[in-house]
């Protein structure tokens, strides 16, 4: 199951009411955008959180995957838009109470891509229709709606701790949220446990700087996080390095990075006189595989803090 965020704004209404998503197949000038063209991404079984106005205010459901198919007749008075389009058929479950992005950035904001984010840095839709939603995202956004939507604390309630939440009944969110977090969950655990496995002989079961080889203390770290990866990078193993915890954190956080020819980059951020507390030394250089470069590229461009 994939998720996706669909952009929608006076067409919400019309789009629930016909259970569908639309999007003509190519705009005034004559292209597709990247997020029309995702439309044909989407597959019987998949997740779209609609965002109108602020607000993810439902879940859609795919019924069927992406079809080809004119204008629906709803919308047809709407000239701006050509006739022939992409069709995705949906079952709607609308949110008693809409998740606020603005009000819940600060939750959010760390898992957005870099690349193709339905948000902007400030909280705002970006302009478009159909964005990728990657699986860490995902779940926050499943977290965020339970809050709000499936359980309800009384002021009564507050005083009893045996029931400090009472789930609500009849809600039909619940085996919708249950089913979509445990799929992506489980997805999330089997790549992550595949992308270890396979890192281990790459590395000789080692961590790259300082050559700990205890397990519970190595980390398997993505050089290109997962929330900007497609799938085949998410468990490459050559997107990543077996690290120690220490060395994880710094990884992670942009402090170190290396380069082509696997020499050690470290931030101004860290003062020299730190090196050694980090275990971190300027002229350290790593075995690099060749098919490691363009990762190490991606996370010295966009990761690393100079």
């Amino acid at each position: 199951m994939s998720s996706f965020i669909v952009m929608q704004g006076h067409t919400y209404e019309i789009d629930r009411d016909l259970g569908v998503i639309w999007i003509p197949k190519t705009d005034k000038g004559g292209n597709t955008p990247h997020s029309w063209e995702r439309m044909k991404e989407v597959k019987q079984g998949d997740q779209i959180f609609h965002y109108v106005k602020g607000n993810i205010v439902a879940i859609g459901i795919a019924k069927e995957g992406c079809i080809e198919a004119g204008k629906p007749s709803a919308v047809q008075n709407d000239d701006s838009w050509d006739n022939e389009g992409y069709l995705v058929h949906l079952s709607y479950h609308e949110l008693e109470k809409p998740v606020n992005i603005r009000d819940s950035f600060i939750h959010i904001a760390s898992l957005l891509p870099i690349k193709y984010s339905p948000f902007q840095p400030d909280s705002n839709g970006n302009q478009g229709y159909l964005y990728p939603c990657n699986e860490e995202l995902a779940i926050k956004l499943l977290e965020l709606i339970s809050e709000l939507n499936v359980y309800l604390v009384t002021d009564e309630q507050l005083e009893f701790s045996m029931e400090e939440v009472r789930r609500t009944e009849n809600n039909m969110l619940i085996p919708v949220l249950a089913e979509s977090e445990s799929v992506i969950k489980t997805k999330i655990r089997l790549g992550k446990q595949r992308f270890r496995k396979d890192l281990f002989p790459l590395w000789e079961g080692k961590c790259v700087l300082c050559g700990i080889s205890l397990p519970e203390l190595l980390r398997a770290v993505h050089s290109k996080p997962w929330k900007d990866c497609t799938s085949l990078e998410r468990v490459d193993p050559y997107n990543g390095l077996l690290l120690c915890c220490n060395h994880q954190a710094l990884y992670e956080h942009g402090y170190i990075t290396f380069d082509g020819q696997g020499r050690l980059h470290i931030s101004s951020k860290i003062w020299e006189y730190d090196y050694l507390n980090y275990g971190i030394m300027p002229k350290t250089k790593i075995k690099v595989y060749q098919e490691n470069k363009m990762y190490f590229k991606w996370h010295k461009k966009n990761i690393f803090s100079k």
